[in-house]
Formats: C-alpha cells, sequence, structure tokens
C-alpha cells in the first residue's frame, strides 16, 4: 500500500482523546487501518476522497463507540460491513467480541480480506453473502448496521441473523425517531421487546453517535 501523494487525516485534539480511550494500547491499529482507509479504501471506491480530512471522526470514531454498547464476548455480526464500518472499528477497540463482516460485492470482500490479514484479527471472519441470506451461517448477539438502509427495510435483513433473540444496533442520524414510526408496524410482526434511541460516545465526540437498538 502506497502512501505517495495521500494525505493521511491526522489525529488531534480531542479526536486523540477520544481514541486513545476508545482503543488504548491497540490505537497504532486503528490508525494503520485509517491508512488503509485513506489509501487503497479511496482507490478502490469504498470511501471518498472528500471523506479523508473526516475519516478519525465522523467514521471511525462514531463507529467505535458503539462497543459501550456490547457486553462483553459477544457475538457480533456486521451487515453490509463495505469498509469495515462499524465491524472492524470493533474489532480494534474490543479484541474480546467474535466479529463476523457480511458483505455481498466481491471488491469490498477482496479489500476487507487484506486488511484484516494485515492488521492480523484473529477475531474477524468475512462472508460474502447477502445478509438474508447468511440466516442460519452465522451466531449473533448483536447484529451492526450502518448506512445500509432505513430502518423498514434494514429490519427484514437483521433480524432474522438473530434468530428470536439479541439485539440490533442500527447508526442512524437526525431521522432515528422518524425511521422507528415507519417501522412501527414491522418492529410489532417480529416480536421487538424493546425500541430504543441512545446516544453513544456523549462524553467522547464533539458529535455523539445516534444509535438505534432493537431489542429481541
Amino acid at each position: 500500500m502506497s502512501e505517495e501523494n495521500t494525505q493521511l487525516p491526522e489525529l488531534a485534539g480531542p479526536s486523540l482523546v477520544a481514541a486513545d480511550q476508545i482503543f488504548g494500547d491497540r490505537l497504532p491499529l486503528a490508525e494503520r487501518y485509517v491508512e488503509h482507509l485513506a489509501t487503497s479504501g479511496i482507490e478502490r471506491g469504498l470511501i471518498g476522497p472528500r471523506e479523508v480530512p473526516r475519516l478519525w471522526e465522523r467514521h471511525v470514531l462514531n463507529c467505535a463507540v458503539i462497543e459501550e454498547l456490547i457486553e462483553k464476548d459477544a457475538k457480533v455480526v456486521d451487515v453490509g460491513s463495505g469498509a469495515g464500518l462499524p465491524g472492524l472499528c470493533l474489532a480494534i477497540a474490543r479484541p474480546d467480541l467474535q466479529i463476523t463482516l457480511i458483505e455481498p460485492l466481491e471488491r469490498r470482500v477482496i479489500w476487507l480480506t487484506e486488511v484484516v490479514e494485515d492488521l492480523g484479527f484473529d477475531n474477524v471472519g468475512i462472508l460474502r453473502s447477502r445478509a438474508e441470506q447468511a440466516v442460519g451461517q452465522v451466531e449473533a448477539d448483536y447484529v451492526t448496521a450502518r448506512a445500509v438502509s432505513a430502518l423498514v427495510g434494514l429490519l427484514d435483513i437483521t433480524l432474522p441473523i438473530l434468530r428470536g433473540t439479541g439485539q440490533l444496533l442500527a447508526l442512524k442520524g437526525k431521522s432515528a425517531a422518524d425511521e422507528i414510526t415507519k417501522a412501527s408496524k414491522k418492529l410489532t410482526r417480529y416480536g421487538a421487546r424493546e425500541i430504543e434511541i441512545l446516544i453513544a460516545g456523549q462524553d467522547l465526540l464533539e458529535e455523539p453517535t445516534t444509535v438505534v437498538r432493537v431489542s429481541l
């Protein structure tokens, strides 16, 4: 991976404080991951070039803070993993987790495989599949998803993976409440016990992360 002509995003100030608290002694792994995102991730179309200056704040830290919502030693399935957001961020922050990245597109799977091998993860598996076809192939206590679809559509491709017990953690924005309202009938049909809007990283990030948590 070449860094020529590539301006890596700076990690300083509040972001450095947050990253240090989230990743601890695994911060060099997070920095290496960001390096991948800013170079080969751009070259292969997984991340837009304009995102480079805000890779830490808007993407990596935004994803990593949801680790505070996940219990120890849990099995996590990241649906539509793409550039590994949030799956690889969680793998770095929480080596106790067993994480499966589900991604249907071959070029993304190839990139994810290269990054996982380079970072030396032993707690990450990759499954090339559509999420709805992965039911029964993976075990999950939590399913995560970011920028995959609106909640009403996301439920159909995530909740079946939980097989009746566990939690969906969907990273959302200001539309979270509206998305829950639009998905209310489907949530009832799936037997959701609890639907909450949570804020992760409130004490760490200038713009904390909004998460819709659906518990079965």
